[in-house]
């Protein structure tokens, strides 16, 4: 079982920036951050394979980016907008197609206008 532990996260004003990060207990394909608001479906934002194939689903490209090191992976989020209010979840997956083996507990973001 792969352990992912979640930082980061918060309150900030639109237009403004923050980090999430994750950490994996081991070393393991795909990683990324998924998102979840009240009543809606869990949406990939960004995931990072160990090759460094990057994906980005359309509504933060050229605001967000995802990095890698090992282990770790942090979200960076630019340019944040009230509808990025969400909360965040890491995840991890074996292999590309299968990103979500595993799940994080989750972390805040909150956006204010």
């Amino acid at each position: 079982q792969v352990q992912l532990v979640e930082s980061g996260g918060g309150l900030v004003q639109a237009g403004g920036s923050l980090r999430i990060s994750c950490t994996a207990s081991e070393t393991i394909y795909t990683m990324g951050w998924y998102r979840q608001g009240p009543g809606a479906q869990r949406e990939l934002v960004a995931r990072i394979a160990v090759n460094g194939r990057t994906e980005y689903t359309d509504s933060v490209k050229g605001r967000f980016t995802i990095l890698r090191d090992r282990n770790t992976i942090t979200l960076r989020m630019d340019n944040l907008k009230p509808e990025d209010t969400d909360v965040y979840y890491c995840a991890a997956g074996k292999r590309w197609y299968t990103s979500t083996d595993f799940w994080g507990q989750g972390t805040q973001v909150t956006v204010s206008s």
